[in-house]
């Protein structure tokens, strides 16, 4: 147990493990993909003056805390896992009343979302259902492969960074649709590289997750396909704006985000037979770099 949980837990007893099965860690990657809509739609160098401001960091907040927190403690409370997961390890077994936990915080945050434009409010209603469905049975669409995926790329995804610029209650716009989507197959192909060093585990709970349904190597082959459709997405983007050649570095970030994830993805396919677990999550890290990476690069090409 490290040094700030176990100071947690002589500061807040067994009331931790609520906390914990949010996974704050996760927090401010999540908090960032929000505030990538933001930035769009109000440019960089509004972002800390525009009138738009409160209501994105409330946006924000209720997004990462209430709707992206409760749906991983409504999740933890039906997988009760017990090795290591994304931003939580050696996770504490689930308390008895986690699941309430977790769809009241997430019923809380739709409350605060009623302060806010229809839009964020359509987004954050949607996403509660289909966390539910994901996680909750009979549904627990988290166990059918295929769905599982297909929930993942457009809840985070897509609709992550829309509800950041849907909370500024902006048009999306031609370009803001097409930047918005290249991130739906870009978290498709993020979502199967979390689930490679989980297999063990979700075999055992009877899951058929997606990545364990496909095996490790069409699990990356995946990924590569669903990467290079989200670059054409956002090459589509830049050409739908109309760059002039002064604004052609634009382009750099965007390359340079590209080539990231074939660092990533391409050495991993080569040598994925003999990669260990914690290879594998190891792997998962990296991959999630490559997406902060993209997130900046996103908000530079257009943001700025």
């Amino acid at each position: 147990m490290s040094r700030l949980r176990r100071a947690g837990y002589r500061l807040l007893g067994s009331r931790l493990d609520y906390l914990l099965h949010t996974r704050p860690a996760e927090w401010p990657i999540v908090a960032a993909h929000t505030l990538v809509g933001y930035l769009l739609a109000v440019g960089v160098s509004n972002a800390l003056r525009s009138d738009r401001l409160d209501a994105a960091l409330l946006g924000t907040a209720l997004w990462v805390v209430c709707l992206n927190g409760g749906t991983l403690a409504l999740n933890s409370a039906f997988d009760r896992d017990e090795g290591d997961v994304a931003y939580l390890r050696q996770p504490p077994p689930p308390p008895r009343k986690l699941a309430a936990f977790g769809f009241g915080l997430m019923v809380l945050g739709f409350g605060g979302a009623l302060l806010l434009p229809l839009g964020y409010r359509v987004a954050y209603l949607l996403c509660m259902a289909l966390s539910v469905l994901y996680s909750v049975p009979p549904f627990r669409l988290k166990a059918v492969a295929g769905a599982d995926w297909l929930i993942n790329m457009w809840g985070f995804g897509t609709l992550t960074p829309y509800a950041g610029w849907a909370a500024t209650g902006l048009p999306v716009g031609s370009v803001g649709v097409l930047v918005l989507l290249g991130f739906c197959p870009l978290f498709a192909a993020l979502y199967p590289l979390t689930q490679i060093y989980q297999f063990e585990e979700d075999a055992r709970r009877g899951d058929r997750t997606l990545a364990l349904s496909l095996g490790i190597h069409w699990s990356l082959t995946v990924a590569l396909v669903a990467t290079f459709i989200s670059f054409v997405l956002f090459a589509m983007a830049a050409a739908r704006a109309g760059w002039s050649p002064p604004e052609s570095w634009r382009y750099f970030p965007l390359a340079l985000a590209a080539l990231g994830w074939l660092v990533v993805l391409i050495p991993w396919l080569l040598r994925q037979k003999l990669m260990t677990v914690g290879q594998h999550q190891l792997g998962m890290y990296r991959a999630l770099f490559a997406w902060a990476l993209t997130d900046v690069a996103v908000v530079l090409a257009w943001g700025t």
